[in-house]
């Protein structure tokens, strides 16, 4: 096999009354394609799930939905989040609800100090960290970097008292165990492997995007610094010199307005904005490229490299984080390295 998902740890036999907590819950987050596939297994199980989140863009299948509510704007988004925890009403308010829970589940922070104080008013329910890490890179200014010091600080100060922890990767593992003394099992993220497999059609993909035959290079994923697409773009400018009818698509969501709108203005030819694609539609651009390509700077996981391999696609990615653990079908390169990065995409072209 590619890659083995690790058993689900939510197998219980008696019905419980769980809440999964997640800042957002939006299908383009990896944070909630996981909380999605928890609800699902979860209900499927018998028992009664309610989610708990900031804001909503999507709805769960089968669990209760409270949307908690949070600012529009995304720079005071940012700020609430990070000092959610001085709106005592609301606080007070979400504690209330979660101490009537028998388990909590809670992806990150804010939502962690939602999980810390109902386990304090009420020892008996089973507290859940989920860990996903957060990654602090080069790329980012001071600033960002200061508030995803403090974001980390304040999380780790609201997991202390979690019952057990789960980390996504035996990177994260090792980081959670070095950072807090805590100590997680390890459960990959599950892909299906039902929707992502090899022998998928991409024509429709190409004609839709105008592509005809060429090579194609694939990158799935948020449009931020911390992906490392200004390198992506570099390092595609190399692989043009040498196959210049290659092509570059591009699909996420923009969270970073700013830098988006600077790799529009420096993108070289063959680069396709391709913008947000819905999970269901994302197999056929697998099936549409001939290498998945990453430049991230910090993972810890990676889906896109594992639903890519499933897809029979070979992956070129920098060798940090998790990548070395998740890529099994590709070449990892030295971080940063822009020449070897666009050798080793040029060196599975021509194997193609």
């Amino acid at each position: 096999p590619i890659f083995l998902n690790n058993p689900t740890s939510f197998e219980n036999k008696e019905p419980m009354k769980i809440a999964i907590l997640t800042p957002t819950y939006a299908p383009y987050s990896g944070i909630d394609r996981i909380v999605e596939q928890q609800e699902q297994e979860l209900t499927s199980q018998g028992h009664d799930v309610t989610i708990f989140t900031l804001s909503a863009s999507m709805k769960p299948k089968h669990a209760k939905l409270v949307e908690l509510g949070m600012p529009k704007n995304p720079f005071f988004q940012r700020v609430y989040r990070l000092f959610l925890f001085l709106d005592r009403g609301k606080v007070n308010h979400v504690v209330g609800q979660l101490v009537h829970f028998d388990k909590i589940i809670s992806h990150l922070y804010p939502m962690t100090i939602f999980a810390n104080l109902a386990k304090k008013k009420n020892p008996n329910i089973e507290y859940v960290y989920h860990n996903a890490g957060v990654g602090i890179v080069e790329s980012y200014g001071f600033l960002e970097k200061l508030y995803l010091k403090l974001f980390n600080y304040f999380n780790n100060r609201m997991i202390r008292n979690c019952d057990s922890a789960v980390s996504i990767s035996d990177y994260l593992r090792k980081v959670l165990k070095k950072e807090t003394g805590i100590a997680s099992s390890v459960e990959y993220v599950p892909v299906d492997m039902k929707r992502f497999h090899p022998g998928l059609d991409g024509k429709r993909i190409r004609k839709k995007l105008g592509i005809g035959k060429g090579p194609v290079l694939l990158y799935v994923g948020r449009i931020s610094p911390h992906k490392g697409l200004h390198i992506l773009l570099q390092a595609f400018s190399l692989v043009k010199e040498k196959i210049p009818d290659a092509k570059l698509i591009i699909v996420g969501k923009p969270t970073f307005r700013r830098y988006f709108l600077e790799l529009q203005k420096n993108a070289p030819s063959g680069v396709i904005f391709a913008g947000f694609v819905p999970d269901e539609k994302l197999p056929s651009y697998y099936a549409a490229c001939d290498v998945y390509a990453t430049c991230s700077l910090w993972e810890g996981f990676d889906i896109p490299i594992v639903e890519a391999a499933y897809c029979g696609k070979p992956s070129v990615a920098f060798d940090v984080g998790s990548h070395p653990e998740v890529l099994k079908n590709g070449i990892l390169v030295k971080k940063g390295d822009v020449k070897g990065f666009a050798d080793g995409v040029l060196k599975i072209l021509v194997c193609v």
